[in-house]
Formats: C-alpha cells, structure tokens, sequence
C-alpha cells in the first residue's frame, strides 16, 4: 500500500531531488520505499520560508486554523487503513497497535481555546486608573524532531498546536520511520496554508544540527532519548526547549488488587508496541503478599503472547525497531543473568524479534533495571509495602509516569504526592496516555510538557496590555 518513493515537504511543496533515504520492512528486511532526504541548503531555505510565513501564520483566524485540523482529522479517519500498514511495515507495530495509534486524532476545537485574562491593577494607590490585560501570542518559528516509535501520532501532537497557535513549523522524522510523516506533509499540501507554514525534511543528523542552533527558530520540541534531548537543549541557546525523553517506568501492585485485572493491564503495559515506549512498563514492583501468585500469571500470560509477523492481526509483538537494538537488549539479559538474574521466561531473540521476557532478582545497578530497556521486558521485584515500593520507583534518574495499583484512596493520594514522576495513573499501567493530558516528566525524562492545551501554551508567549484611564 506504500509508495515506491516519497518526497519530502518544503515550504509546503513536495520536493524530490533525490531518493537517498531507503526505508526497509522491519520484519522482512526489504526495502520498501526510498525517501528524499534533505540537505543544509534545503533545511536553510525551509526556516527562512518559515520566518517569511510567521505574519501570514498569526493572521489566520481562529475558524481558518480549526478548519485545517479538521480537514487532517477527515483526511486521516479516510486514509485509516493505509497508515495502519504504513505504520505497521515501516515501524514493525503489530496491525492492532497501528490501528490504535492512527486513532488518536486531535481535537481540532482546541484551535479556538487560546485564551488570556484582564487583571485589575488597582490593588494598591499606585495602581488606582490602571487596567492589565494579557493574552498568548504565536512564540514564533518551531522546529521538532520526532522519534521512531510513534512515527505518526507524536508527529501530529507537535503539528496541530502549531497549527492552533499559528506558528510556521519545519519538522524532522525519525530516518528509520518517515513516511507517516510524509503522508501528513501529503494531507497538509491540500490546505489553504500561507507559503511557508511548514516544512518535513527526512535528513542525517548532522544536516539537522541546525533545527537546535538556527537563531531564526524560536522553539525546539524533541521526543528521544535522553541523551541526544539534553545534547540538544545545550546547544540550543536563547530558544525555549520542550524535551519529552526516556524512561524505566515503573507499576507498583498492593496487596489488595484484582489479579485478573493487573495481569492483563501489566502485559498490555509491558509488551505493547514490542516494548518500544518511553512509558512502557519495565519495573514491576509487587506486594510481597500476592508476589509469588502474580509472578506465575505473568509468566503464563507472557508465554502465550504470539510474537511474529507485525501484518497477521493474531501477532501482539512484532519486531523491534533493528537487529542492533534487539541485540543489545540480549546483551542487557545476559549480563544480568550472568550477576544472578533469574530469566522467568522470553530471553531469545531471532533476528529483531526478541521473546516477551521477564526476569527477576536483577541487580538495581544493571542496565536493564537502571536504564530504558527500550525493548519487550520486564523486571519483578517484590516490596514489604508501599513506602519500600515508593522509594524504589524514585530510585531512579528517570520520572516519566508510573502506575500504583491499589484500593486504598490514601495510599493513591501518597504516590501522587511522593512519586517524583511527571504523571501517577492510578490502577493503570503508566503506559496509559490521553492525548488532551499534561504528559511529560521531570529529571533525566524531560523538561516541559506535551499535550494539545499545554503544548499549545509552550507554543505562544503571554503579552501584556496596560491601560491607563485618566482620572
């Protein structure tokens, strides 16, 4: 259903001046597509384009800028099946959970909710005749950069606040996954967007050191790992930063749950997307009560996960992103079984396709429970109570979300008043994310927050209006 070749969007127009970039089958190996790949010179011109789009951007009318969400949300919801499966060749996602991330659209109302306030400034004698008034601006020129795994949905949070606020954008895909964002820039080219408004430039990664040093841009948004976000934010000078990065979430299970239920919500947390989600779970931290109960549902439920071919709709876990990073998580496996690590099952890998697994025992220094496993695995640990399992959580350089299932309302008031994370969901796993949410996290996971509204307010800067009334 793939195109034999793409190209890539700059100023709004398709631009094909090479096809440099393959794209291969995550599963079969094969090339899918070729893809043009942008070079300095055209990243150059698409931010000036950018610069030249920012007053006819702001111009636009708030039912101008609804009307052009609206028309991606249509044009998205008919061409459903076709970036299912794009999603699912080039990013290697079982069909389901390409179908799943195709779904969640964003709410194009949100366009028309930039709101602001009038404050009296009549609160001492000095102020007496003085009326305040803010409201949000558009911030300017953005430029993101968007990550492998969600190669469509992570794209659009970032698009369609731009679009909301008026912002011109210049974004770079993942070069491993680009062609959802493509096929956006395709539906994007439809709109009545001013010249320039935005631009999609598949490139390496030298070529894009200037979306974080350009001066002209006035806000970097990037989703990764940690360690290229805060290389990024370092070289990014007087732009703000908005870095949504890595994590080693955690779910923490009392004594008193539903087995039943914590045993499906854990695997769906655990293996979903073949692991590969910055809040996918990778530390489960039990009630030593119930631990050896749960530990064998979750071994059996994890033995009868089909892992195979991402196309057929019986698979749950499909290949990981590269043979590379599936051996690299082998290599995490076996040096924490070599330190006394108990392997409960999962542990081989054939190719990209690496068996859904779940140790326990691991060493807290280990990489697979200190750093983002990135991978389909899952470390179990048991805990006395829950203070111990509160401190294990913040154990970490991490703080992405973590999920606390428990009955008791004041221990779920106590994680969301402890837990050093960005987001506490409460008997969910933190894999659970609605799009309208403040998401993001704090330490080594991120700085600021994504979600429409809150995205929207990173995209615009608050100006001020004082009026003096002549008494």
């Amino acid at each position: 259903m793939l195109s034999p070749s793409y190209p890539y969007y700059l100023a709004n127009r398709p631009c094909a001046p090479n096809h440099d970039l393959p794209v291969h089958d995550k599963y079969t190996g094969e090339v899918l597509c070729r893809v043009a790949q942008a070079d300095a010179t055209a990243i150059d011109q698409a931010i000036a384009a950018a610069v030249a789009a920012r007053a006819p951007m702001r111009a636009l009318a708030a039912y101008e800028r609804q009307a052009i969400l609206a028309h991606c949300v249509h044009r998205c919801t008919e061409r459903r099946e076709e970036l299912a499966w794009s999603l699912c060749a080039e990013a290697g996602k079982a069909i389901g959970d390409a179908r799943g991330e195709v779904t969640r659209l964003i709410d194009a109302e949100e366009s028309v909710r930039i709101y602001g306030e009038l404050m009296p400034l009549d609160t001492t004698p000095r102020g007496r005749g003085y009326t305040g008034l803010w409201k949000r601006v558009p911030i300017g020129v953005c430029s993101f950069i968007s990550p492998f795994n969600f190669p469509l949905n992570l794209v659009a949070h970032k698009v369609a606040a731009a679009l909301a606020v008026g912002c011109p954008f210049i974004l770079k895909p993942a070069s491993l996954t680009p062609v959802g964002a493509l096929i956006l820039g395709e539906i994007l080219a439809e709109c009545p967007l001013p010249e320039g408004a935005f631009s999609i430039l598949p490139c390496r990664r030298a070529a894009a050191d200037s979306f974080a040093t350009d001066e002209r841009l006035a806000l970097l948004s990037f989703t990764g790992s940690s360690a290229v976000g805060w290389a990024l934010k370092a070289k990014a000078g007087k732009k703000k930063v908005v870095l949504e990065l890595g994590g080693n979430a955690a779910a923490v299970v009392d004594a008193d749950v539903d087995l039943d239920d914590v045993v499906a919500r854990l695997i769906f947390g655990a293996f979903y997307q073949s692991g590969q989600s910055c809040v996918s779970v990778q530390r489960v931290i039990i009630h030593e009560a119930i631990y050896d109960a749960l530990r064998a549902r979750l071994v059996a439920a994890a033995e009868a996960l089909v892992v195979g071919d991402p196309r057929q709709e019986t698979t749950s876990v499909g290949p990981m992103i590269s043979e590379a990073e599936a051996a690299r998580l082998e290599t995490w496996i076996r040096s924490a079984c070599a330190r006394g690590a108990r392997l409960l099952c999962g542990g081989q890998r054939q190719g990209a396709l690496m068996q859904p697994t779940l140790l326990e025992q691991v060493p807290p220094d280990e990489a697979l429970v200190a750093e983002e496993a990135f991978g389909p695995v899952a470390v179990l640990s048991p805990c006395a109570d829950l203070d111990a399992a509160f401190a294990e959580v913040n154990a970490s350089r991490y703080g992405l979300q973590a999920g606390v299932f428990t009955r008791d309302i004041q221990r779920a008031l106590q994680a969301w008043d402890q837990l050093e994370v960005g987001g506490v969901i409460i008997n969910d796993v933190p894999s659970w994310r609605a799009d309208s949410m403040p998401y993001g996290g704090v330490k080594d996971s991120g700085l600021g927050r994504e979600g429409v509204r809150f995205a929207m307010e990173d995209m615009t800067e608050i100006r001020m209006l004082v009026v003096r009334t002549r008494l």
